[in-house]
């Protein structure tokens, strides 16, 4: 039995996602404890008890605590398996962090599996569907799977009912990922994204853009979607020959259009000033998926506290080497997973 504490480092739901897939992925039974502890509602939240729910069923596991609220579950993996799926949150919770939270195990199974996926789509503090579609699945295409997912209703906070599908195909061979280097930029490109909300936010959003960004008129475009309730998100994608790269602000009420675009501009500006391929919640993300496949390194900026309870999860779970090197103190760090 694997016993974690999830008071320890940030203590916040990655700590149960990132158990609950290498328990599934590696058959080893596991107890949480003090789930989300840093948190002002400690506890399992429903797009939590979601993940959890959808990782037993992949898995056929047996489950104590398994209930809003609780602090503390025992998780029991059988075997996994891949198929057709259909997880629903039912509150405007995350679905990108349920799908990766699944992910990992489904990618070794060596059979390809379809995902339903509602819920939130585009949500504070989690990836939004185009950063899950632009960013992190093509660095897995690199380790040798392949995906297809399309969006069929977006999904904002606080309404949520969005709704996405996605096709994986594991590796047959696990590749290596090598990132250290950004490559040549290829494209810049915004999208100011909007649901039931007056049109002059996204024309305010994109002049704001405009102005800090000095990128071409038509590089930044205006998409009105269909949506269960209101929402507003801007999009930033920067392109290189080596990675993509996706910086986003979502709007909120009290927040003016200007600050919105401010956000997502001050972040991206941050990002390329940094130089370092890999950016903060990509390089959070591709831990597991390197820890579990054929390893490689990449290049990141400074390295998050989020990243490093990721790393000592990971390390109570698996043998696995994984060394964090400053190459320029207080802008670049680089990963090495050897496995």
């Amino acid at each position: 039995m694997i016993n974690i504490d999830g008071a320890r480092g940030e203590g916040g739901g990655q700590m149960l996602r990132t158990s609950l897939s290498l328990a599934a992925s590696l058959g080893k039974p596991l107890r949480i404890k003090n789930i989300r502890q840093g948190r002002k509602k400690p506890g399992l939240m429903r797009q939590h008890l979601a993940s959890v729910k959808a990782m037993a069923e992949i898995c056929d596991a047996q489950v104590n605590g398994a209930f809003v609220g609780s602090q503390e579950i025992k998780f029991i993996p059988g075997n996994i398996k891949a198929g057709d799926y259909h997880f629903a949150i039912g509150t405007a919770g995350s679905s990108t962090l349920v799908f990766q939270t699944v992910l990992p195990a489904l990618l070794l199974t060596g059979k390809p599996s379809r995902l339903i996926l509602e819920g939130g789509t585009h949500n504070p503090m989690a990836p939004s569907f185009d950063f899950i579609q632009h960013s992190f699945l093509p660095v897995l295409e690199q380790m040798g799977a392949k995906f297809n997912a399309k969006i069929d209703r977006y999904g904002f906070y606080p309404a949520g009912g969005g709704k996405w599908t996605i096709t994986i195909n594991p590796p047959q061979n696990f590749q290596k990922v090598i990132l250290e280097n950004q490559g040549i930029l290829l494209n810049s490109q915004a999208k100011c994204m909007a649901s039931r909300i007056p049109g002059h936010v996204l024309i305010r959003e994109k002049k704001q853009l405009l102005k800090r960004l000095n990128w071409p008129e038509e590089s930044i475009t205006l998409e009105t979607v269909e949506s269960p309730g209101p929402g507003n998100i801007i999009s930033l994608q920067v392109r290189y020959s080596d990675i993509t790269e996706v910086v986003e602000s979502i709007g909120e009420r009290g927040i003016s259009a200007e600050q919105v675009a401010d956000k997502a501009a001050d972040e991206l500006i941050n990002y390329q000033s940094l130089g370092a391929p890999v950016g903060c919640y990509l390089a959070d993300q591709l831990l597991l998926p390197l820890s579990l496949g054929a390893g490689g390194s990449f290049v990141t900026g400074p390295l998050s506290e989020h990243s490093r309870t990721n790393i000592a999860v990971i390390r109570q779970f698996m043998n696995v080497e994984i060394n964090v090197v400053e190459i320029d103190p207080g802008r670049q760090s680089r990963v090495e997973v050897s496995v």
